[in-house]
């Protein structure tokens, strides 16, 4: 018997003192790159279609803590880059961010910050409960896909209206047609997106059967035209069009670099009156549920097992994550955010494969925020929309490519039910309860129909 206590209390005090040990190595290997190096850093500018866009607007009109939102949203990044070991995205709660933009000094930061903490009090306790991941389990895959669809689609439309319009991003509207030259015009825009289409593709993933493989009958391309290939493939083409941006944006404006401040914002405590969380929670929190359940869940961790086999991540464990997130950074001014299928799929697209990816851009906000805060905005107010826009464009392609693996007309019809519905009434809530009832009347037809056929349909379920 003492034998025993002496061997369990032996194996206790081992596993204590490789726990550290193992969970640095955890980190090491989820922080590791997986690609090149540039293609990592490509990776990493892919969400910012969507990052940028919203944080400006908000800044502009509503004085959010640019700052704050960069320390913090940095510090997302790194930590589930370490955690995930893809790159799980960071970007801000939209409808949220929309309501701030449209509504008017009425829901001003505080009513943002309420409604942030609000939509992340219900995801987490959601998540601890084990109610997310029963959500996950028994939600349809072609209702999943035609949430990713729709989100996918809605990204692309938006970017279609940044790249043809000039925006007033303050006011959350456009301001007539985007001239066709100029730092800013169409054709700098279309350029890129051609740049971006020529060096990615359509985004496969071995780019190197394209450029050097051979199929039957076919002779081998010449060594100068493989080598050519390889180097144009391998150029990290949304950095370039993102350092392209800020370059554009500088010579737009020259004396903005005088006007940058150096050093970080100054971090409070955000003062939340009983009105303001009122109003966050029926204004903000209500839209923002359903989009954070379905959008920054379900659909990020369907999408994350497409991309990333061996790499299922629980629905209870992002919805803590998400919950975690702004539980802590919205007291102090940072921007509600959420994990995302769009960033999600816009990283994937440029590159990133690991979560060094976001964990470099979570470096570089970190560095931005400390050296610059919130002046940083006098350089964003310059950059160039129609190129946000063409690399939102990519990003909300590559979120809306997930849905092409649907394999009968019934899941396809399931699916463009959901997305017709989210896409015309600007809800995914309502898409999502139309496709389900849509599949839970073509579970009943078949059962009146072929009993034996339901258990074929039934694996549709994720």
């Amino acid at each position: 018997m003492e034998d025993q206590n002496h061997y369990s209390a032996t194996s206790c005090n081992t596993l204590r003192s490789n726990f550290p040990t193992n969970v640095l190595a955890k980190v090491k290997e989820n922080l590791a790159f997986r690609s090149s190096k540039w293609s990592e850093l490509n990776g990493a500018m892919g969400d910012l279609g969507t990052y940028i866009p919203i944080v400006m607007a908000l800044t502009l009109a509503k004085d959010l803590n640019l700052g704050v939102t960069l320390l913090f949203t940095g510090i997302y990044n790194i930590i589930t880059g370490a955690i995930y070991g893809v790159p799980m995205p960071v970007q801000p709660m939209k409808s949220i961010a929309a309501v701030a933009i449209s509504d008017g000094p009425e829901f001003g930061i505080p009513e943002v910050m309420a409604a942030g903490i609000c939509t992340s009090a219900v995801l987490f306790l959601l998540g601890i409960t084990g109610l997310m991941g029963l959500v996950y389990k028994l939600i349809p895959l072609p209702v999943v896909r035609g949430i990713q669809l729709s989100q996918g689609l809605s990204f692309a439309f938006t970017a279609v209206k940044y790249i043809r319009n000039v925006q007033q991003l303050s006011k959350g509207k456009s301001a007539g047609n985007r001239p066709w030259f100029g730092l800013d015009g169409l054709v700098l825009a279309l350029v890129c997106a051609c740049f971006i289409v020529i060096v990615s593709g359509a985004g496969e993933d071995k780019e190197e059967d394209e450029v050097g493989g051979e199929l039957p009958g076919e002779s081998r391309p010449p060594a100068p035209r493989r080598r050519f290939w390889r180097a144009l493939v391998s150029l990290p083409s949304a950095m370039i069009v993102f350092l392209l941006g800020v370059v554009l944006a500088i010579i737009r404006r020259p004396r903005v670099l005088k006007e940058i401040g150096l050093g970080p914002s100054g971090i409070h405590v955000v003062k939340m009156s009983r009105h303001a969380w009122k109003q966050g929670f029926i204004k903000g929190t209500v839209p923002q549920l359903p989009l954070s359940v379905l959008n920054s869940v379900i659909a990020v961790c369907k999408m994350s097992s497409d991309l990333f086999p061996g790499k299922d991540f629980s629905a209870t464990s992002v919805s803590v994550s998400v919950g975690l997130m702004n539980l802590v950074g919205c007291w102090f001014g940072a921007m509600p955010c959420c994990h995302g299928a769009g960033g999600l799929a816009g990283q994937y697209k440029f590159g990133g494969r690991s979560g060094g990816c976001v964990a470099i851009l979570g470096a570089a906000k970190l560095v931005l925020g400390l050296a610059l805060g919130t002046s940083l905005v006098k350089v964003l107010a310059q950059f160039p929309v129609g190129l946000l826009g063409v690399l939102l464009l990519f990003a909300g392609i590559e979120l809306a490519m997930a849905s092409r693996d649907m394999d009968s007309k019934e899941e396809s019809f399931v699916m463009l039910v959901c997305t017709s519905v989210s896409l015309v009434g600007s809800s995914a809530a309502l898409g999502f309860v139309c496709g389900i009832v849509a599949y839970v009347l073509l579970c009943l037809r078949k059962v009146t129909k072929d009993p034996s056929q339901i258990r074929a349909w039934m694996h549709a379920t994720p």
